[in-house]
């Protein structure tokens, strides 16, 4: 399983797991049975339109097929990138330039799927060939799917642990916004693992001026971006 950096539009990496090729063909698999358990469904009723001319029967059958027709790009586009087999399978359906996806791209994802699904099977062959395992239709549209993960710690939250007796340094961190310190706790973490300095300065000083804070009583970035996330934590949890 690869991992996927993306770059968001605050310009800040996070990393992600690419899913691979196997996960999205068992979520494909899952969805595909539903719509087949649609279809034998509505089998059992076609025997209702018997009676019917052939123009109204076929008008009625293309009526009725339309939730497989579509049953992808809607489903993606209602949750967020999801359909019931991703959703299983806990992936699901990002941009790579770190905008949500939108319905344009669902769009051009769900068209490809021609050439993807139907021609050979040849997205799947594709995936496996490239390390973001994206299928044509992810290549069109800037897109790839993610895994999501499974649990949710406190570092993976924007919770920080506190001494009880902690004392917070930089009130204006009120300024920020609990998006704007998940961001900067991702970030972080990310920037610490992989020793990209460069990151943790720009870190700094964005912080430095959304916060108003004009005087760093830390001697490194690491500790003062440390500090910001804790006197965060302080200030919101007791107001």
């Amino acid at each position: 399983m690869s991992e996927l950096q993306i770059n968001t539009t605050q310009n800040v990496k996070i990393s992600f797991k690419a899913a691979g090729s196997g996960e999205r063909l068992l979520a494909f698999i899952i969805d595909m049975a539903i719509k087949i358990g649609y279809l034998m469904i509505l089998g059992n009723f076609f025997g209702a339109f018997d009676n019917m001319d052939q123009w109204s029967q076929i008008a009625i059958n293309t009526v009725l097929s339309f939730p497989v027709m579509f049953y992808t790009l809607a489903l993606e586009s209602l949750f967020n990138g999801q359909t019931l087999g991703k959703r299983i399978m806990k992936i699901r359906v990002v941009k790579i330039d770190g905008y949500q996806a939108s319905f344009s791209d669902y769009v051009v994802r769900w068209f490809f799927r021609i050439v993807d699904v139907y021609i050979l099977g040849l997205g799947f062959f594709v995936m496996s060939a490239n390390k973001k395992t994206q299928r044509i239709g992810d290549m069109a549209a800037g897109t790839a799917v993610i895994v999501l993960k499974d649990q949710v710690t406190i570092k993976n939250t924007i919770l920080e642990d506190l001494a009880e007796n902690y004392k917070p340094t930089y009130p204006s961190v009120i300024k920020l916004s609990d998006n704007d310190a998940r961001i900067i706790k991702e970030t972080f973490y990310t920037s610490k693992q992989t020793n990209d300095y460069k990151t943790l300065i720009k870190l700094r000083e964005k912080i430095k001026e959304v916060a108003g804070i004009k005087d760093v009583k830390q001697s490194t970035d690491m500790e003062f971006i440390n500090v910001i996330l804790k006197d965060y934590n302080f200030y919101t949890q007791n107001m």
